[in-house]
């Protein structure tokens, strides 16, 4: 008789938990409290869905700031490789493009959604709509779930119900309360890939501007330098986002005040960058200072970089001053930006924070607290930056979870 197996949480890591186990042979159960699976998946990418990145394993854990070691053996087991052999077999065709970063050829999340209902379904896998509220455990070991009021016996659990980002998707921090209630430790949960809000109203003034190209430096006390990045960022009423401050703000801790120092022109240095300034105006010498940024600044940063800069816009650039134009050029290489903090959890693309990988298998994700319950996706204290990284750790710890409950309740899983 096939081992019976509950997997909590129909996102990314759950449906790759479930196919795997199913696979091995696992009589499998996927319970998800949405009306359908893949909600929070349909939305990422902006509704195209960043699937995974073509690297290697090693490049994978260089994204991953904290814990990275805990998903090498994951990560080597499922790479980017296995991902992308995982839905071309599924007929969901995939590109890759800047930065390597892998989509669905349809330009669609629902393609993905798609292809991994359909592997549901072929491994045997009984989707059903229920939300869990408890997970049942016997001396010591877990044998099924709770779902309002009624025992679900299984052989063995893995819960991936994510962590607290699009709450409005399901992701409302339900597994982490109930791994926290039967002993496990859960770092408090934080919001990471967030945009950050400025203290002041300059990047208000900028609204909608993307720069591509630019470095970002984020300064924590002391002035101490925590991140450095070279990319594209975007200016809003409120502050920042764009990729490169997403994953500055994966670095962030709570209740510290942080400033973000912008390199405009990156590829000059301060003298080159002098010189550039003087040729422009020298060829604008008879106009006024504020029509002569044209060929400097995109339209919507001029009148912030006026501003800032502190020279009068009706000045004649040709009285224009070396002091001026040095204040000008350090404006230029160093654009501060105080930084009043990161904008709420339920605006970020993942959550950093969740069970303690101390407390969990890092080749079965098993739990070191209560055998038989297994961990996978975002609930784990393991988040990555921008490019497809967090779903391939869903993919990565997803399938060694699918793996080593089979493994747990005896079944063959040599595939």
């Amino acid at each position: 008789m096939a081992g019976r197996l509950i997997v909590v949480g129909g996102g990314p890591a759950g449906m790759m938990a479930a196919i795997t186990a199913a696979r091995s042979g696992c009589k499998v159960r996927l319970l998800e409290k949405n009306d359908r699976v893949g909600r929070k998946l349909a939305i990422t990418g902006k509704g195209r869905c960043n699937v995974t990145n073509d690297c290697t394993p090693e490049e994978v854990l260089r994204q991953i700031p904290r814990n990275a070691k805990f998903l090498y053996s994951a990560m080597n087991a499922f790479p980017p490789e296995k991902t992308m052999a995982f839905f071309t077999e599924a007929q969901c065709p995939l590109k890759t493009e800047r930065g390597r970063r892998v989509f669905p050829e349809s330009d669609q999340a629902a393609s993905v959604v798609e292809a991994l209902k359909k592997e549901l379904r072929r491994a045997g896998v009984r989707v059903e709509k229920a939300e869990v509220t408890g997970l049942l455990v016997r001396d010591g070991v877990c044998c099924g779930v709770e779902t309002g009021g009624r025992e679900r016996k299984a052989d063995a659990v893995i819960l991936a119900t994510g962590g607290c980002s699009y709450p409005r998707t399901g992701s409302t921090g339900d597994g982490l309360r109930m791994a926290e209630a039967k002993g496990h430790t859960v770092i408090p949960p934080l919001p990471s890939l967030v945009p950050l809000e400025e203290d002041g109203n300059f990047c208000a003034m900028a609204q909608g501007l993307s720069l591509r190209n630019v470095e970002l430096r984020l300064y924590g006390p002391k002035k101490k330098l925590v991140f450095s990045e070279f990319g594209e960022l975007l200016f809003t009423h409120f502050g920042l986002s764009g990729p490169i401050v997403l994953s500055a703000s994966a670095h962030m801790e709570p209740d510290v005040r942080y400033r973000a120092v912008l390199d405009l022109k990156p590829a000059l240095d301060a003298q080159a960058l002098d010189a550039r300034i003087l040729r422009d105006f020298e060829k604008y010498k008879n106009r006024n200072y504020e029509n002569a940024l044209c060929d400097l600044f995109p339209a919507k940063l001029i009148p912030v970089i006026i501003r800032r800069s502190g020279i009068d816009p009706g000045q004649k650039v040709h009285s224009i001053t070396r002091a001026q134009r040095r204040r000008l050029c350090e404006l230029m290489k160093n654009f501060d930006i105080a930084v009043l903090g990161p904008r709420p959890i339920d605006e970020a693309i993942v959550t950093r924070g969740g069970v303690s990988t101390r407390e969990i298998d890092p080749a079965t994700m098993e739990s070191k607290r209560v055998p038989g319950l297994f961990f996978a996706g975002e609930l784990i204290d393991c988040d990555a930056y921008t490019g497809g990284f967090n779903l391939q750790i869903a993919w990565a710890t997803g399938h060694a979870a699918g793996l080593g409950a089979a493994k747990k309740i005896g079944k063959d899983f040599s595939k």
